[in-house]
């Protein structure tokens, strides 16, 4: 299985996935990109319509990245009768996070957040329940938008803690030295993805 359907985060469109999924390619996966508009219609829906691209492509991986990924687990939890390979997680905040939380207290920025506000509030899928192996890959260089904040609490992308990344049963979580955007451009990301997809594990993981 070499396909693989990319969902990238919030406030940002499919392209910024562009340089993670040519180093895929290069590394003989096919990849699909799922767009959508992360504010602007709730979890379900987004999950309905990565479902249907889903079926289209037929049994594929999945990668998302932040709220890209609550989507990928909200498909995938939703419907068990969509075909999975592995998926990897990006700095998602599958346990909510503080900088949305944040974020949350305001009106801006719960205008920002739309209708993802709650997600980075609570989170959405603490728990795998899955057979499928389940990668989590968290950053620890804070640059975001947690600096607006403070410092966060704990090892950070700048935007998601890493303790904010676990998914209970998840196979493993590499953390990595990267910041929440920069994962997107990072060669030792993509070769971390790459070696999931293919294996069901991280190089050298170290956590």
């Amino acid at each position: 299985m070499q396909g693989v359907i990319l969902a990238h985060g919030l406030w940002v469109p499919g392209v910024v996935m562009q340089p993670l999924a040519a180093r895929l390619e290069r590394a003989g996966f096919h990849c699909h990109s799922f767009a959508y508009a992360g504010r602007a219609r709730p979890l379900e829906a987004h999950a309905e319509r990565l479902a249907r691209l889903a079926r289209q492509v037929g049994p594929a991986h999945f990668l998302g990245h932040s709220l890209g990924g609550l989507v990928v687990l909200e498909m995938l939890q939703s419907d068990a009768a969509i075909g999975v390979g592995r998926v990897v997680l990006l700095a998602t905040p599958a346990r909510g996070c503080l900088s949305g939380r944040w974020l949350a207290r305001h009106t801006a920025g719960r205008w920002l957040l739309g209708e993802s506000e709650k997600l980075w509030r609570e989170g959405r899928a603490a728990r795998w329940t899955r057979s499928e192996p389940l990668g989590v890959i968290a950053g620890t260089t804070p640059f975001g938008l947690g600096r607006m904040i403070g410092r966060l609490p704990g090892p950070n992308d700048g935007v998601v803690c890493v303790e904010e990344t676990a998914v209970e049963g998840m196979t493993e979580r590499a953390v990595l030295p990267v910041s929440h955007s920069a994962m997107l451009i990072s060669a030792r990301v993509a070769s971390q993805v790459a070696a999931f997809l293919s294996d069901g594990k991280f190089i050298a993981n170290s956590h």
